[in-house]
């Protein structure tokens, strides 16, 4: 009797390594058990669907074109009417993209790209939106509480990708939306939906989609409980552009991050509130991020970060106190641990406090992580408030980066960020001595510039 030629194979469900056996650790992630069995289907396969949803007719070849001749037309981008999403897209949908949206289960990701196709669809684009999770009364129900929709927008509730592209290919809708990747399925593999291989050959498929058709398309992505989208990691690497949702879904507010982008920055990130009617963009994040700050209370310093291009103004809390304990504890909330450690590290040996039996307690208010060295003048600030019980000047703002010598170093944009500090009404602010000179032109704020920890203290203390 002849072999069957289906078979089983095992991949890493992180980055898609395939293996004939299971293992423990990933050879090419080094994770450790991410490995799942998959059926596989080891038939020849059917190009054929390619060349169908490309748009080329079979046979075609494609020409390379001098790169000289090529004409970049300013309508091939489309407003999504969200002004926070089109500031983290790098100004709006690319025509033949493909974006991967990511995040927590109830934080708004299919609330969004309603709205997206709300908005679209009253511009006069012709909108489709596949559902592979819910049906056709759930999507109008949420509906009716973002607001009305034009005829320009069309529900689709399916999950075979065969027919999802002849639908795309018979409408040609100028915008698609698939809510998610992980309900979609391709014949041609014998995997079950979701998994490493059905992930992989659906977003292959919708690439196709995009890029022959000049469709954009935006795909809802659900996440691991590490925070990150799953499936194989060569599904980030596939799309154009990958952004995240973040914030706790029982708060208010969320932050939209882009962490990968091949049509603008990187780092930009968009606040929205969410409300009845869906979510609200947030234009002034600094003061929202400052709302509800205590008067008068040791301990409470702002700073500035930079989110791409964007300026923003946030709270960091400290509270230092004696330890009971022969190892005092530190943790950190929206920051990182280690950075705090060092820097109370240089703040005892460069300046004589004795910060190792007290136990300290850093968070970045708001709900929003940063990770940027310019906050560490603001932390070292937060420790000595709540250390030495003196309020920080309510109107006061600081950053800068701090070295192991003590020094205050110098950090990139430091006028738009004292710019930042004198719109909300700051009229201080505490710089690197070298940036000093840069912040004080065309500036209403008090510039003052410090060299090191101790003049810090010196000067404030």
């Amino acid at each position: 009797m002849a072999k069957s030629k289906n078979g089983t194979v095992f991949c890493c469900s992180d980055c898609g390594y395939e293996s004939a056996k299971w293992m423990g650790q990933c050879p090419g992630c080094k994770g450790w058990n991410t490995f799942v069995e998959e059926q596989v289907d080891k038939s020849p396969y059917k190009a054929a669907n390619f060349s169908q949803t490309s748009g080329r007719a079979r046979g075609e070849r494609t020409q390379p074109s001098v790169l000289s001749q090529i004409e970049i037309r300013p309508d091939d981008r489309i407003s999504t009417g969200i002004g926070e999403l089109d500031r983290v897209l790098g100004g709006g949908l690319v025509q033949g993209s493909l974006t991967l949206v990511g995040g927590d289960p109830g934080i708004g990701k299919s609330t969004l790209l309603l709205q997206v196709c709300r908005n679209l669809s009253s511009e006069g684009h012709d909108v489709l939106y596949i559902s592979g999770e819910e049906s056709l009364a759930q999507i109008k129900m949420r509906a009716d509480r973002i607001g009305q929709f034009t005829d320009k927008m069309l529900l689709l509730c399916e999950t075979d990708l065969d027919v999802i592209s002849e639908v795309i290919r018979t409408r040609r809708p100028e915008a698609v939306v698939i809510d998610s990747i992980q309900t979609m399925y391709s014949e041609n593999v014998s995997s079950a939906p979701g998994s490493v291989s059905q992930v992989r050959e659906s977003t292959g498929i919708l690439l196709q989609l995009a890029k022959g058709l000049g469709v954009s398309v935006m795909i809802v992505g659900h996440v691991t409980k590490e925070g990150t989208v799953a499936g194989p990691r060569v599904l980030e690497h596939m799309v154009d552009a990958v952004l995240y949702f973040e914030g706790d879904r029982h708060a208010s507010y969320r932050i939209l991050r882009g962490v990968k982008n091949r049509f603008g920055s990187t780092n930009e990130i968009g606040v929205f509130e969410m409300r009845e009617n869906g979510l609200t963009e947030v234009k002034n994040a600094s003061e929202y991020m400052l709302s509800g700050r205590p008067e008068d209370a040791n301990g409470s310093v702002v700073t500035c970060t930079m989110e791409g291009t964007r300026p923003l103004l946030v709270e960091i809390q400290a509270l230092v106190c004696h330890s009971n304990f022969g190892i005092p504890r530190r943790q950190t909330t929206g920051t990182d641990f280690n950075r705090v450690n060092l820097l109370m590290a240089v703040l005892e040996k460069r300046s004589g406090l004795q910060l190792g039996s007290c136990d300290a307690y850093v968070n970045i208010t708001g709900g929003i992580k940063v990770q940027e060295p310019a906050v560490d003048l603001g932390i070292v600030l937060a420790v000595l408030s709540s250390f030495k019980n003196q309020a920080i000047p309510r109107k006061l703002a600081a950053f800068g980066e701090v070295g192991l010598s003590g020094e205050v170093r110098a950090v990139s944009q430091a006028r738009q960020r004292a710019a930042e500090a004198e719109k909300l009404g700051f009229t201080s602010c505490v710089v690197p001595s070298v940036c000093a000179a840069e912040c004080e032109k065309n500036s209403g704020i008090k510039i003052i510039g410090v060299g090191s920890v101790r003049e810090v203290i010196e000067r404030l203390f």
